[in-house]
């Protein structure tokens, strides 16, 4: 968190205000269709939980949204990757992050 912090500070001072825009919103988009992908996957693996609130429109809304915000993630890729690259690459770092913590959870 703190190296993105960084480069959004540095990219705040260029000026260029737009292209943290672009690396921030590629991030967001990423990890609200992996929450979409949990409802599919949750039904999948426990149909038998209770649901406190349900998807509007489930499973086709759900399944466009994951469709449009997927096809959002590869363009902002393809058509500005300078700005879109570090953002992913910066929330892949958190990968080994999670587990890491979650292994010194357990041992506690």
């Amino acid at each position: 968190m703190w190296l993105q912090a960084a480069i959004a500070s540095l990219w705040c001072l260029t000026g260029r205000y737009g292209d943290l825009l672009d690396m921030i919103t590629c991030v967001v988009v990423i990890f609200y269709v992996l929450c979409i992908i949990g409802i599919f996957w949750l039904r999948y693996k426990r149909p038998d939980l209770p649901r406190p609130y349900s998807a509007f429109g489930y499973p086709f809304v759900p399944a466009v949204y994951i469709l449009m915000g997927i096809s959002f993630i590869i363009l902002l890729v393809i058509y500005k990757p300078q700005f879109t690259w570090p953002g992913i690459i910066i929330t892949l770092l958190g990968i080994p992050l999670y587990y890491f913590v979650k292994q010194k959870d357990l041992k506690t």
